[in-house]
């Protein structure tokens, strides 16, 4: 069960529309996809797209931090032996976190391969499906509503609204024309991605209550590094807040959850640096009676794949956002496990992640 090899693909997946937010455009799902082999040929998997606005991470800086500090690592190191392998792979760089999640992926898959058993089970076996809700990008109100119609008639129950990016008349606009569009059941989540100060969000938020919009939760209403602010928002409005790149780490979510500065937290493999760490924010938000949400940034399957086994096997995580898959044009995952049914995904019964072979015309041997 020793680890013999160390490999990275870099892969690119066109999205069909494109994804905008108030932070950035995205037309091409980049990602560097590692291949962990063990000495008995098992195969692990992860991925790390670069998120520069959130996380700072590039395709080279992904790809260099994988061969050049971890690689010389994990190679020999027995996979039964993970505690040591995270320790060692979290403590060798400062930061770089969606690198040390697609190894932290990777080997959490193998692990779970050599126990005989899904990934979520191997974690704590909670659940076996999820709801993914579906993301509706930042544009025209009516653009929205129409978008929004469209996720609605295609069987999802569960909206999530980009925000923050113009006015706030004009995202109170949106949210009225997509509620208009699909009606009261339907739920409402918003992801304002940082775009509002403090009293904005407050003045926002109270005004959609106001109008009786229905919002479940706002998502990261004002800077990360303003917790101050996120407290405020939270205690001057009666809408659930969720903390999303306020949490990085499991020291963040103990500052946020000691401050009670957000109703929720949103955790995310990229910005947690894997499973590993994840585990503990979601433990310590269960010992404070929070919920989480678990999301992703624009990933393939490979990562996501590992995101909702992660999320399933936990009782307080009971919100999900696993829609970017169906953002993409096709499938870099050929053979795996992971089945989206409508809103509803299957993990599969497959040991590990449950991923055998890639689409090789997504995948790129050029040099990174």
């Amino acid at each position: 069960m020793k680890i013999q090899q160390v490999e990275t693909l870099r892969a690119a997946v066109p999205l069909h529309t494109p994804f905008k937010t108030a932070l950035r455009t995205v037309t091409v799902a980049e990602t560097i996809v590692v291949k962990i082999t063990d000495q008995d040929g098992n195969t692990g998997w992860g991925e790390a797209p670069p998120t520069h606005v959130i996380t700072g991470d590039s395709l080279q800086s992904v790809d260099y931090a994988i061969h050049h500090v971890f690689k010389p690592l994990i190679v020999g190191e027995s996979i039964l032996h993970r505690e040591r392998l995270f320790e060692k792979v979290d403590g060798s760089m400062v930061g770089n976190t969606s690198a040390k999640a697609a190894v932290d992926m990777a080997l959490h898959d193998l692990a779970a391969q050599s126990a005989g058993m899904p990934l979520v089970n191997f974690l704590g076996g909670h659940g076996q499906t999820v709801e993914t809700d579906y993301t509706v990008s930042v544009n025209t109100p009516e653009e929205m509503a129409e978008d929004a119609g469209k996720y609605t008639a295609n069987g999802f129950s569960i909206l999530k609204i980009k925000v923050g990016k113009d006015e706030i008349a004009t995202d109170i606009e949106r949210i009225q024309a997509i509620r208009r569009e699909i009606g009261p059941d339907v739920v409402i989540r918003l992801d304002a991605n940082q775009g509002w100060s403090p009293k904005e969000a407050v003045k926002a938020i109270n005004k959609m209550e106001e109008l009786g919009l229905d919002i479940e939760l706002i998502e990261q209403p004002v800077k990360a590094h303003d917790i101050a602010g996120l407290k405020y928002v939270t205690e001057h409005t009666d809408s659930l807040i969720m903390a999303d790149e306020s949490v990085f780490s499991p020291r963040d979510a103990m500052r946020v959850l000691a401050e009670r500065a957000a109703d929720l937290i949103n955790i995310k493999l990229m910005k947690a640096g894997g499973i590993h760490h994840a585990l503990k924010i979601a433990k310590l938000a269960d010992v404070h009676g929070v919920e989480c949400m678990v999301g992703s940034m624009i990933e393939t399957e490979i990562g996501i794949t590992a995101a909702a086994h992660f999320a399933a096997s936990q009782p307080n995580i009971t919100r999900y956002d696993f829609d970017a898959p169906l953002m993409l044009e096709g499938n870099l995952v050929e053979d795996g496990s992971l089945v989206y049914k409508g809103s509803m995904i299957d993990l599969g019964e497959r040991s590990g992640l449950g991923i055998r072979r890639l689409a090789d015309r997504y995948v790129s041997m050029e040099k990174v």
